[in-house]
């Protein structure tokens, strides 16, 4: 090999290397590479190509390619669309830079060529190495389907070292860099033993290759050729080392759970579960259950908590803002307020808030939230069915997922907001499980800090959330779970509550919810009054604020339509507006009747007096109940004839009444059901009235339930039944004695307006009300 020096013109190439004796095409595209070619083919068609360090420089400079190249024969050029050239080169020489005689209008360079002396005779040194080479080359063609099987016979008959490298070189799929490499090899003997290393690692690679593909096909069947090739990428890149995305993703997983305060022991957990990625497949099934599972643990506020706000002023200015009267929910929650206020390690109380429907219940745990500052969480367990719900489902379940306490604190991003069970009276079971079991451990402060769901496996502390439940009624209720919660009655509103929830809340609410103002409409008190007593019978005012909509929509409509500029509501024109009246309370008959006795029901829509009828005639002793009374008061009826039995003679009434008179007890409004043990009182007195002939003084109203021995017991919903007898214009009301505390609950107005007597026996009854001296003029 001999070196000489020569002037020639210079392209440089991205991405490709040319060796000598190797015939190539490529696309010239560059101003300056243009150039070049024209000035290569105006002299004697040779041209200097060498390769850019980074294919991705568009102007490179003398810095940005290599000194080493290939002196090539331009064999072909042929112009394409787009002032582009493609060009057909054969590579004849080595060379490198020695001096870059200039850059513009193109590369010029002055080079050392290096030219092959063919008759060298080889040592045998070279030849062995010869051979080791062609025999791992013979085994690379095996292993890569890309080159002719001819290639090798082709290239075995080349008896010249330097040659045989250079076209061994060219059919090798090689990086750029390890191709310069042996570009800049001139010694035939080193150049054949990198090639060698370089074959033996690309060797190494393919058999790896082989191997994976093989261990692949395996797992799979024919159908799924797509999912194999993407499985089988995937595999070569885990093998090679190269699998960046994996690695990447389960660093950043364990940088977060680092991050997070969640205890030492699931945080190794959770690290545990990361890891496991790295030896599965990244599209497996498996791996997206821990994904899932990791990026649940990450997520969950451990640790983070809102600040209570623990101004007891500003607190109790939000309660009454959202909700007038409620004065025991407020003060339970302003004590709440105090001791944490005092202790920071008050646990969160469990309350349930019992009540009619339309009260304000859910509500009222809105306003709660608000006055603590914290965040607010509403679960609404009616119709519940799957335990699952509450604590989440396994893992080894196909589309498994954390219940909907976790999932709930996991969106609030909070360990301590106030968490709303909304109808917690009407879970039901079934076969999937008891969720009101469940909720056992939920809503036990002693149990509730380490709270296991089933997904997560790993304890959550619940004891700083505040969880408040709401139903209708405690008798559906289990009492395992009753005894966990402070039961908070809500009770019914009276019309004076009502109208002024109506006043201060309803009707701003729904006024700037069909886009009137002040100016726009005006409702008197007496016809807001109106619309609460004639057109709603209900506890709560769901229903009102249904009325009221319905008023203003009427309203905007004819603002609209006759281009008003006020509607007036009042008395006169509601009719107008709602119809008809709906409703009318049943005013007590001034005049005594016998047999008939005014008595107070409790019913979910309020109190209701019930005008209880008895008629006696010559029978067999039959006893007839009407009106669909339920078993228990049926009860009632039979336990207040036999006292009566036991003190007929005080009454002059027969002894043997029962075997010689038939007994018709009626509760009127016979469509709907009622049942209980409170109105006991009032049939024994209809029932002893009518037998002895004496009436009863009408403006008296009664409840108590009754014993063989004419004792009478405490009943529930005195306030709502009061509120019923003074709507009926019932001056006197009888109660159980045990049931004076009660009388806390009634508004001031309420006492002043009504008498109240309390007894312990049948006969004071008998003696309120019995009108003896009327006996004989009727």
């Amino acid at each position: 090999m001999k070196c000489q020096k020569r002037t020639i013109p210079l392209i440089p190439l991205r991405g490709i290397s040319i060796f000598p004796y190797m015939i190539v095409h490529f696309d010239v595209g560059r101003d300056k590479s243009i150039k070049a070619l024209e000035e290569a083919m105006v002299n004697d068609s040779l041209i200097f190509l060498t390769t850019q360090k980074k294919a991705n420089t568009d102007i490179p400079t003398a810095e940005d390619f290599y000194e080493v190249g290939t002196v090539c024969k331009i064999k072909q050029m042929l112009k394409l669309p787009g002032d582009t050239i493609r060009v057909l080169v054969e590579g004849i020489n080595r060379g490198k830079i020695r001096e870059i005689i200039r850059e513009e209008p193109f590369f010029e360079v002055e080079i050392e060529e290096y030219v092959y002396e063919l008759n060298i005779k080889d040592d045998k040194s070279i030849e062995a190495m010869m051979r080791l080479v062609m025999e791992n080359f013979n085994e690379y063609v095996k292993l890569e389907n890309n080159i002719a099987s001819d290639v090798v016979v082709t290239i075995s008959e080349i008896k010249e070292a330097g040659r045989f490298a250079d076209v061994i070189s060219s059919y090798l799929f090689l990086k750029p860099e390890n191709k310069q490499r042996i570009l800049e090899a001139f010694n035939p003997y080193k150049r054949l033993e990198l090639i060698n290393v370089l074959l033996e690692e690309e060797l190494d690679v393919l058999k790896i290759e082989e191997q994976i593909a093989e261990r692949v096909k395996s797992q799979i069947n024919k159908v799924q050729k797509e999912y194999y090739l993407k499985e089988q990428i995937k595999a070569i890149y885990k093998e090679l080392g190269e699998d960046e995305d994996i690695e990447q993703e389960v660093e950043e997983y364990l940088e977060k759970i680092d991050k997070s305060k969640m205890p030492k022991d699931i945080k190794d957990k959770a690290k545990k579960e990361a890891n496991r990625l790295l030896k599965m497949s990244p599209s497996s099934s498996e791996s997206g259950v821990i994904r899932n599972y990791v990026e649940w643990l990450i997520e969950l506020p451990w640790g983070k908590q809102t600040k209570d706000r623990v101004n007891l002023k500003k607190s109790r200015e939000i309660l009454d803002t959202d909700h007038y009267g409620l004065k025991d929910v407020k003060e339970r929650i302003l004590e709440f307020l105090a001791i944490r206020k005092l202790s920071n390690s008050m646990k969160g109380p469990i309350l349930c808030l019992v009540g009619p429907p339309g009260v304000g219940k859910t509500s009222i745990a809105k306003s709660i939230a608000r006055a603590l500052g914290r965040k607010f969480v509403r679960m609404s367990l009616g119709g519940m069915r799957d335990e699952a719900e509450i604590r989440g489902h396994r893992r080894t379940y196909v589309g498994a997922i954390p219940g909907r306490i976790i999932s709930s604190l996991k969106k609030a991003q909070s360990q301590n907001p106030v968490f709303l069970f909304d109808e917690i009276d009407k879970i039901n079971s079934d076969f999937k499980g008891d969720p009101a079991s469940a909720l056992l451990e939920v809503l036990d402060p002693e149990q509730n800090n380490t709270f296991t769901d089933h997904f997560l496996e790993v304890p959550f502390d619940l004891s700083k959330v505040m969880f408040i439940t709401t139903a209708n009624s405690l008798s559906t209720i289990p009492r395992p779970l009753l005894d966990r919660m402070e039961v908070i009655h809500v009770t019914s509103y009276t019309e004076d509550e009502k109208f002024e929830i109506t006043k201060r809340y309803l009707i701003p609410k729904q006024r700037k919810a069909h886009g009137l103002t002040e100016e726009n409409i005006t409702i008197s008190d007496k016809a807001t009054m109106e619309i609460i007593t004639s057109y709603t019978r209900e506890s709560g005012v769901r229903g009102l604020e249904r009325q009221i909509a319905n008023v203003m929509r009427k309203a905007a409509k004819r603002i609209v339509e006759e281009k008003i500029d006020n509607v007036k509501i009042t008395t006169g024109n509601v009719s107008k507006y709602l119809g008809m009246q709906k409703y009318s309370y049943e005013k007590a008959d001034t005049e005594p009747k016998i047999g008939i006795v005014n008595g107070l029901a409790w019913t979910s829509v309020g109190g209701v007096t019930l005008n209880i009828e008895v008629s006696v005639m010559k029978g067999k002793g039959k006893v007839q109940l009407t009106g669909q009374l339920g078993d228990v008061m049926k009860e009632s009826a039979m336990t207040g004839i036999t006292y009566i039995r036991t003190i007929a003679e005080e009454y002059d009434i027969e002894n043997d009444f029962y075997d010689e008179m038939d007994i018709h007890i009626h509760v009127p409004e016979g469509a709907i059901p009622k049942d209980g043990p409170s109105a006991g009182i009032t049939i024994a007195t209809a029932v002893l009235s009518a037998l002895a002939k004496i009436p009863v003084d009408s403006t008296v109203a009664m409840t108590g339930e009754i014993t063989l021995r004419g004792r009478v017991l405490p009943i529930g919903g005195v306030k709502e039944k009061v509120l019923a007898a003074k709507r009926a214009g019932i001056k006197k009301v009888l109660l159980p004695w045990d049931n004076k505390k009660d009388m806390e609950e009634l508004e001031s107005n309420v006492k002043r307006s009504m008498k109240f007597v309390f007894v312990k026996d049948v006969k004071e009854v008998l003696e309120e009300v019995l009108l003896r001296e009327n006996k004989n003029e009727n």
